[in-house]
């Protein structure tokens, strides 16, 4: 059995909310700051968010003008620091 191919967009994300919260800032940091780190479009970014809720490894807020946070989850954070070691 192959592996699964993982999708380099969600790593990618995944990696920039693992910085994030290495960081140790107090609040989660703005879907536009994530995406220029992650160097994704936003309808992108907001599709792989969606998806990393979806498993329970992310907390996304989006307020009615479509500002919104994003951060790990408990779960997603033990996931990022087994794949990527280093935040840096």
């Amino acid at each position: 059995m192959q592996d699964a191919e993982v999708d380099p967009v969600m790593v990618a994300a995944l990696q920039v909310l693992w910085q994030a919260g290495s960081e140790g800032g107090a609040s989660p940091w703005s879907l536009a700051k994530i995406a220029k780190r992650a160097q994704l479009p936003m309808s992108v970014l907001r599709r792989v968010l969606t998806q990393l809720q979806a498993a329970g490894l992310a907390d996304v807020s989006i307020d009615e003008e479509g500002r919104g946070h994003a951060s790990l989850t408990p779960a997603g954070a033990e996931l990022a620091a087994q794949v990527f070691p280093n935040p840096d």
